[in-house]
Formats: C-alpha cells, sequence, structure tokens
C-alpha cells in the first residue's frame, strides 16, 4: 500500500508537464507559461498577434467569442491545473493573461501603437492590481478567480485606453 501513494504523485507529476493534457494546455497557453521569468508577460505578448489575426480576419466580435469561450475553458482548465499542482494561481497558468489581454483589445483600433499603449496598460492593472482588481484577486478562489481578475484588469485598462482613443479622435 505505501507504493500506491508514490506512483498517484508520479502520475500527477507526468501530467502536469504533459501537454497532451487539454487543462495544461489551455492553462499554460500551449506551454508559454513555462518561459522563463515573467511567464504572464510572455502570455500577453503572445496573445497580441493572434488577437490582431482574429480582428483582421473576422472582426472584433469574433475576438470577444473567443474571448468568452477562451475564458470558460479557462475556468474549467486553471481548476483542473490547480489540482495538479496543488498551487493556486500557479504563475505557469497564463490563459488568464491572454483573456484580459484580449478584452483591451477589443477598444482599441487594429493600430501598432495602440497595441503597445494596450499591452502596457493591460500589465500595468494586472500587476498593480487596482481596486477593484485586487479585491477579485484575493477574495475568489479556484479557476474562477483566477480568470476573473485578468478579466477586470484587462476591463480596467480598457476603459482608460477607450478614454484615451475617444479624447484623442475628438481633439484631433
Amino acid at each position: 500500500m505505501r507504493a500506491l501513494p508514490f506512483l498517484f504523485r508520479r502520475s500527477m507529476s507526468s501530467q502536469k508537464t504533459n501537454l497532451t493534457n487539454p487543462a495544461v494546455l489551455i492553462a499554460t497557453f500551449g506551454g508559454v507559461g513555462w518561459l522563463p521569468r515573467a511567464p504572464g508577460t510572455w502570455a500577453s505578448l503572445a496573445s497580441l498577434p493572434i488577437g490582431w489575426w482574429i480582428i483582421a480576419q473576422w472582426g472584433p466580435t469574433a475576438l470577444a467569442a473567443a474571448s468568452t469561450i477562451l475564458f470558460f475553458l479557462g475556468v474549467w482548465a486553471c481548476n483542473r491545473y490547480e489540482i495538479l499542482t496543488g498551487v493556486h494561481d500557479a504563475s505557469s497558468c497564463v490563459v488568464d493573461e491572454v483573456v484580459g489581454q484580449w478584452l483591451v483589445l477589443l477598444v482599441v483600433p487594429l493600430d501598432p501603437v495602440f497595441y503597445v499603449c494596450a499591452f502596457f496598460a493591460f500589465r500595468f492593472f494586472d500587476i498593480v492590481k487596482p481596486w477593484p482588481t485586487g479585491w477579485v484577486d484575493r477574495r475568489l478562489l479556484g479557476g474562477l478567480g483566477i480568470m476573473l481578475d485578468d478579466v477586470v484588469a484587462g476591463a480596467q485598462a480598457g476603459i482608460v485606453l477607450w478614454a484615451v482613443e475617444s479624447s484623442l479622435r475628438h481633439f484631433l
């Protein structure tokens, strides 16, 4: 019987690092979460060209739909990943950054300058976590909590950039 827990831990360990596990594939955004130093930043960067491509091909409604689908898949995947790793909101779990970053892209023009601003604005709100992002981060657990604080950070960044873009359009 002593070998049984060892075998269980071993199988859990192999599941953690196996991208054939759908939860791991989604939670780490195809392994982007395993990049060294600031995996959330890497995931935000990786999401930019994908978001650009979706909007360029099918418009912002398609990105909104993709964000919504990825949000719900992310809640499920982050729950599973948390169980597999035993860590709440592991740094390698980065699907939440992708969804949050895509939300910001919904309110900015398809323009490289605005995409750079969207990246920095989202990273600011995701890292600093001003209210209500910090409140959501501290209060909600599991996959929903992991995903939702980045949705709130994305909404905050989106509101700021929308206001900036609207002001520039008004004055120019």
